[in-house]
C-alpha cells in the first residue's frame, strides 16, 4: 500500500495492490489498476465510511495452511468478507452498504479468462449476501485505473490503452504463479 498526498486535489491518495484492501472515514482517495482482477468499492453513505479491495482469484477452497492476511485477500472470498467486516467495525450497517464493481477484463487473449470467473464470483457474493450493486464497469478487454472517493461514493474509471496490457499481463502472471506457493491464513468471519 502506498500513501501519498495528491497536490492537485489536496487529499491523501492510497494506492492498493492485489491482495490488499483499505477502509476510511476520511476525505481520501483510494486507487488501483486492474486487469483481470476485481475491485469492490463499498460504502455506507449514512455512516460516512467506505473502502476498496483488490483480488486476483475468486475463491480459495482452503487447504488448512497458514500465512499472512494479505495472502488470503488475493482470493475474492477473503477479500470481500474482510472488507465488509472492516466496514462494519467502523460503524457501517449491512443493509446500507452500496457496492460498485470494477475490473475482470480479458487483457490478453492468450491468458485464461480469469476475469469472467472473478466477475461471476463478485456478482454471486453480492446477491447471495443481499447487498446491492449501484454501479459497475466490468469485463471487456481493457485494463482499468480506478479512483474511488469513499465519502462521496464518486468513482473515476480510466480504461487504459492496450499498449499497457503486456506489462499488466506479466504482473498478473507472476502474481498467479506466486499465489500457489503461499498458503492462506486469515482471521475472517464468513457470514
Amino acid at each position: 500500500m502506498q500513501i501519498n498526498l495528491d497536490p492537485a486535489e489536496g487529499i491523501t491518495s492510497v494506492k492498493i495492490l492485489p491482495g490488499e484492501f483499505y477502509v476510511t472515514q476520511k476525505n481520501e482517495r483510494i486507487e488501483t489498476v486492474l486487469g483481470s482482477c476485481i475491485s469492490a468499492c463499498v460504502r455506507d453513505p449514512i455512516a460516512g465510511v467506505g473502502g476498496m479491495n483488490h483480488f486476483m482469484l475468486p475463491v480459495d477452497k482452503g487447504n488448512g495452511a497458514q500465512s499472512e492476511l494479505s495472502d488470503a485477500n488475493r482470493y475474492g472470498n477473503y477479500a470481500m468478507e474482510n472488507l465488509v467486516n472492516a466496514l462494519l467495525s467502523a460503524g457501517a450497517k449491512r443493509e446500507r452498504l452500496e457496492f460498485k464493481l470494477f475490473g475482470g477484463g480479458r487483457i490478453m487473449s492468450s491468458m485464461t479468462n480469469i476475469g469472467w470467473y472473478n466477475i461471476g464470483f463478485a456478482f454471486d457474493y453480492v446477491y447471495t449476501e443481499g447487498f446491492k450493486i449501484v454501479s459497475q464497469d466490468i469485463g471487456d478487454v481493457y485494463p482499468r485505473k480506478i479512483l474511488y472517493y469513499p465519502l462521496t461514493g464518486r468513482v473515476r474509471v480510466r480504461r487504459l490503452n492496450t499498449m499497457h496490457n503486456q506489462s499488466l499481463a506479466d504482473q498478473e502472471s507472476r502474481y498467479i504463479n506466486n499465489i500457489g506457493s503461499k498458503p492462506v491464513e486469515g482471521d475472517v468471519e464468513l457470514f
